[in-house]
């Protein structure tokens, strides 16, 4: 089964924050609803839980003029995806020796401001969809001071080391079940 969010609310959702995890975000999605003509029960369910990991700015990251070179935040992206996967007792390393990559065969980042030299960043990531041999990611990177940085999301396909498509491990799908962005009436796994 996929799940992926679709239509007007989740462009609300991934426009904004992660609405089950701020305050006022579930109001604020309730209210936008309404105003466009959408019954409350019709809202998503959103998931409670999204993955949070904080990343300090090395100089290495930035350019002459002090702010992280835009390419610099797929790594970011990166570490903080890998570390996701271990959080979800699912490690990178280990999934690749039971054959199993995930390579990314899209990406999309929307610059919001600059991050600078030693500045603590927190990257959020949620899953954005978890299908049979398909799994997409959302991000959010916030300035120590709550300040939206940048959104993003990644798109992967489950494969073999020989670059044959392949489902996804029902224990790496139980794992990363909690973190789902569920579509209203839809339950994950």
């Amino acid at each position: 089964m996929t799940l992926r969010p679709e239509g007007r609310i989740a462009k609300w959702f991934f426009q904004g924050d992660f609405c089950g995890d701020f305050p006022y975000g579930r109001l604020r999605l309730k209210l936008a609803a309404l105003a466009n003509g959408i019954p409350p029960a019709m809202l998503p369910a959103v998931s409670t839980s999204v993955f949070r990991w904080r990343h300090r700015v090395t100089y290495a990251e930035c350019t002459v003029g002090n702010h992280v070179y835009y390419a610099r935040y797929l790594d970011i992206l990166e570490e903080a995806r890998g570390e996701f996967f271990r959080h979800a007792g699912q490690p990178l390393a280990c999934l690749q020796e039971t054959d199993t990559l995930f390579p990314v065969f899209e990406a999309r980042l929307q610059y919001r401001g600059a991050a600078r030299y030693d500045d603590v960043l927190t990257v959020e990531v949620a899953v954005a969809e978890l299908a049979k041999v398909r799994l997409a990611f959302s991000y959010r990177i916030l300035h120590e001071s709550g300040r939206l940085l940048m959104e993003g999301s990644t798109v992967h396909a489950c494969t073999s080391l020989a670059e044959k498509p392949k489902r996804i491990p029902e224990n790496l799908a139980t794992a990363l079940a909690p973190y789902l962005i569920a579509p209203s009436g839809e339950r994950p796994g």
